[in-house]
């Protein structure tokens, strides 16, 4: 993983002389900024959305020590999740998406209701350097997955952001193996057939199971109210990051890195620079922490009592 100084804002901007920003309205990462302003990069994407600029912006650098212990956050429950399905997989322009079937739903968490799935895509470094959005104490993962969910009772993100809490992520931290994962196989090997935007491509009887971590390890997660990680950048997003990583070998991760940007650049290093907290608080998921209290609490007592008895027979 690599670090950065989160005080310091964008990672790898490139160095030119002072100029007014682009008013382009096609927005790009930073790796496709370049010093005549052809787009309009992440430090100005308040010119293509004013909620870009807001103040409970996404991604942010997680600092464990600053961690609040949340017993209320408590194991998802993934409806569908083991369900195969046929998905439509596309590259956007910016990002790798896969459509996912409405049928998938995620309740529990602490969310306030239950919540149906519209895709998920992914965010990489170059050849598989650093590249996830998110940072804890400032490391930087080599990608980031996130599965996008809805409330039940709207029918598409653009409706769901005018509501504070109508979108609801779950995001998962890659992580370098030794050994390829097996499971990503099918959604790697499909690179192939997309390598420039629009291009779209069929997963044939995958499961949203096969590409995260087994849910009895899915326990331990980070809670923070933010936003869309793209423009238009709304805050209206219920994040949840788990702690557990998805291993994925160097060659696995460097495969992203073949595709194009919509100009025609190599697709690399499709993360949002880390935003400020201005005030918000990071949760962890703490029950089974308490659990495990009460329980060393409950076996003290039953010693205590057991010792007690002893002595005075």
């Amino acid at each position: 993983m690599a670090t950065f100084d989160p005080d310091k804002g964008s990672r790898h901007q490139p160095l030119c002389p002072s100029s007014a920003p682009s008013q382009h309205t096609d927005w790009c990462y930073q790796s496709q900024v370049t010093c005549n302003h052809t787009c309009t990069g992440p430090d100005v994407w308040g010119v293509v959305s004013q909620h870009c600029s807001g103040r409970a912006q996404s991604p942010v650098n997680i600092v464990t020590r600053r961690l609040l212990p949340d017993e209320r956050l408590t194991p998802f429950h993934f409806i569908g999740y083991q369900e195969t399905f046929h998905g439509h997989l596309i590259n956007t322009g910016h990002a790798v998406q896969l459509d996912l079937p409405t049928s998938i739903r995620i309740r529990g968490g602490n969310l306030p209701a239950t919540y149906k799935a519209l895709q998920f895509h992914l965010h990489w470094g170059k050849d598989g350097g650093p590249g996830s959005e998110h940072t804890i104490d400032g490391e930087q993962f080599p990608g980031e997955m996130h599965i996008v969910h809805i409330k039940e009772e709207y029918d598409s993100l653009s409706q769901a952001v005018s509501d504070r809490t109508g979108v609801a992520v779950l995001g998962f931290f890659f992580q370098e193996s030794a050994s390829a994962n097996k499971k990503f196989d099918p959604l790697i090997n499909a690179l192939k057939s997309i390598p420039q935007p629009t291009n779209t491509t069929t997963l044939k009887g995958v499961s949203l199971d096969m590409f995260i971590p087994p849910q009895d390890n899915m326990t331990k997660y980070f809670r923070y109210d933010g936003s869309l990680t793209t423009p238009n950048c709304s805050e209206a997003v219920i994040w949840s990051l788990f702690e557990n990583t998805i291993p994925l070998s160097r060659e696995q991760l460097a495969a992203f890195s073949q595709l194009q940007f919509s100009d025609g650049e190599q697709m690399v290093k499709t993360y949002r620079p880390v935003q400020p907290l201005n005030g918000r608080q990071v949760y962890y998921s703490g029950g089974h922490v308490a659990l495990a209290s009460t329980v060393l609490l409950v076996i003290s007592v039953l010693v205590s009592s057991a010792s007690f008895l002893q002595t005075t027979v």
